[in-house]
């Protein structure tokens, strides 16, 4: 299974995109703010890395179902992200919300995503499906 976020606005303060899997179009995303990244997984040039202000970088990602310890149940994590750890797509309405994660709905606000619950809850069994039966990669583009 391949995930695909598409990143179609980038703000000062969030980010937004759209999310495929295997072609098919699912649902809007808001991250952090993307800031400069070289290719070595390091920040440099004027932008830092600021603790949960920074949305992952490009790449592809393995995705693995696993246990959150924070959010005390089963969700999608994303593994080997340079200079951050503990990356989840999970329910949330704004940049705020994320620490670096990937929140999911639809983009229908300014800024924002909403009907994040209704979507985790379409979005959550089609991943774990897919981590169960084979390798399952996130690409940021």
């Amino acid at each position: 299974m391949n995930i695909v976020l598409k990143r179609i606005a980038l703000r000062d303060t969030y980010t937004i995109g759209k999310l495929y899997i295997d072609g098919k179009y699912i649902c809007d995303t808001v991250e952090d703010k993307v800031r400069d990244i070289n290719k070595n997984g390091k920040f440099d040039g004027e932008e830092k890395k600021v603790y949960g202000q920074t949305a992952i970088p490009y790449g592809t990602y393995e995705v693995k179902w696993t246990y959150s310890p924070r959010f005390k149940k089963y969700m999608p994590e994303i593994l080997n992200v340079p200079s951050f750890s503990g990356i989840r797509i999970h329910s949330g309405n704004t940049a705020a919300d994320s620490l670096g994660c990937i929140i999911v709905g639809e983009n229908k606000v300014v800024g924002k995503v909403i009907n994040s619950r209704a979507t985790v809850n379409k979005l959550y069994p089609i991943i774990e499906k897919g981590c169960k039966e084979g390798k399952v990669t996130i690409t940021i583009e």
